[in-house]
C-alpha cells in the first residue's frame, strides 16, 4: 500500500468526516452479506480481507455465476485492483447507482471505507428490491409565486452595496505616491 501523508487543514477535515460516517453495525451486515451469499467465512479484518478483491469478485459470482470471469490470485496491485474494479462493474449491471459505489483506491488503499461498506450493502439493497424511494414535492401556485422572490445564495448578495467612490466615466485616475506626498495628487 502505498505510504501516503495523512494530511492536514483540509484534507485532514474530510478525512475525519469520512471516517465518522463508519458504523461496526453495517460492516457487520456488509461481512454477513458477503458471507452467507459467498458460503465463505469472512476471516480477518475488513479492509485486509476485501483488499485483493478476489471476495468481491466471488460475491458477484454467487449472485449471478459467470459475472467475472477470471479472478485474479496475483498479489500485484493491478491485479488486486483489477479484481476490485470486476466487483463495481458487476455492481454497475446489476443497477446499482454509480453514485451509490465506491472507487477502487477507496477499498485498496482504505481511504473510505464507510464508503465500501455503503457500496456493498448498496449492491444487498439492490438485489433485494430495496430501492430508494422518490422524494416528490408538489407545492401550491402561491408557494410558487413566493418563491420567485426569492435570491438564492448561489447568486450571490448585493447587500450593502454601494457606488461610493466610483468617479464619473472618462475621468481619470488619481494615484498617490508615497515620495511625492507633499505634492498635489498626479493624474495619469
Amino acid at each position: 500500500m502505498a505510504d501516503r501523508p495523512r494530511g492536514y487543514g483540509m484534507t485532514a477535515d474530510l478525512q475525519r468526516k469520512k471516517m465518522a460516517k463508519y458504523d461496526p453495525e453495517r460492516e457487520r451486515e456488509a461481512i454477513a452479506f458477503i458471507s452467507e451469499t459467498t458460503g465463505k467465512p469472512f476471516e480477518g479484518g475488513f479492509h485486509e480481507t476485501l483488499k485483493d478483491g478476489t471476495l468481491l469478485c466471488e460475491l458477484a459470482n454467487a449472485i449471478k455465476p459467470g459475472s467475472v470471469k477470471k479472478i485474479n490470485e496475483s498479489k500485484m496491485a493491478f491485479k488486486m485492483m483489477e479484481n476490485i474494479g470486476n466487483f463495481l462493474k458487476f455492481a454497475g449491471e446489476v443497477g446499482v447507482n454509480k453514485a451509490d459505489l465506491f472507487q477502487t483506491v477507496d477499498l485498496y488503499e482504505a481511504q473510505n471505507i464507510p464508503g465500501v461498506i455503503d457500496g456493498i450493502l448498496s449492491v444487498k439493497r439492490k438485489l433485494s428490491g430495496g430501492e430508494s424511494t422518490p422524494n416528490v414535492r408538489n407545492f401550491s401556485e402561491e408557494q410558487l409565486k413566493a418563491g420567485k422572490n426569492i435570491i438564492g445564495l448561489q447568486m450571490g448578495s448585493n447587500k450593502g452595496a454601494s457606488q461610493k467612490g466610483m468617479t464619473a466615466p472618462g475621468a481619470t485616475r488619481q494615484i498617490r505616491h508615497e515620495d511625492n506626498m507633499d505634492r498635489s495628487q498626479e493624474n495619469i
